[in-house]
């Protein structure tokens, strides 16, 4: 009878533990994903901005198109091919690229304008010191958890990559 008795403890145990147990494990796996996912979109910006930052002759105060193709080999991983993305739904309208320049009086990084005093290189400016790509709107991803679907974590990453490839 006592046999009986710690069987089924353990059985009404297990049914209890089960059930938690395999949530934390969903948990861990969805917590893996989203943490994967802000490690690619990491990636894919500072592909993007090492490779805008050490384009010889870039100007980026002109709109000549080669920001746009410099974005989709970083949004693709290979050149020329606007069809594939390494992150699903993440496209180059998304992505913000700023120049900034450190400020000589008081050693702060500001924006650098396009102008020739600024960081427009083709009407004599000076290059910029920094390339900042970022989503300032964020990448959103759905966290699910035991089937139900959370609102969308908007992941915001940032790369500074100094200019010239220094």
């Amino acid at each position: 009878m006592r046999i009986r008795n710690r069987r089924a403890t353990a059985l009404i145990e297990s049914a209890l533990w089960i059930p938690i147990l395999m949530g934390l494990f969903v948990g861990m796996v969805q917590l893996a994903r989203v943490s994967y996912t802000y490690y690619t979109l990491h990636k894919v910006l500072y592909n993007f901005a090492r490779t805008a930052g050490t384009t010889p002759g870039l100007n980026f105060c002109a709109d000549d198109g080669t920001l746009d193709s410099i974005k989709t080999f970083a949004l693709a991983g290979v050149p020329g091919d606007e069809t594939a993305t390494i992150l699903p739904n993440l496209t180059a309208d998304q992505i913000e690229i700023r120049i900034e320049r450190v400020n000589a009086d008081n050693g702060a990084l500001d924006e650098c304008d396009c102008s020739s005093t600024g960081c427009d290189t083709a009407s004599g400016g000076q290059p910029p010191d920094f390339v900042v790509a970022s989503i300032p709107d964020g990448y959103p991803v759905t966290f699910t958890f035991i089937g139900l679907a959370l609102e969308p974590i908007p992941l915001r990453a940032q790369v500074r990559v100094p200019f010239g490839g220094s």
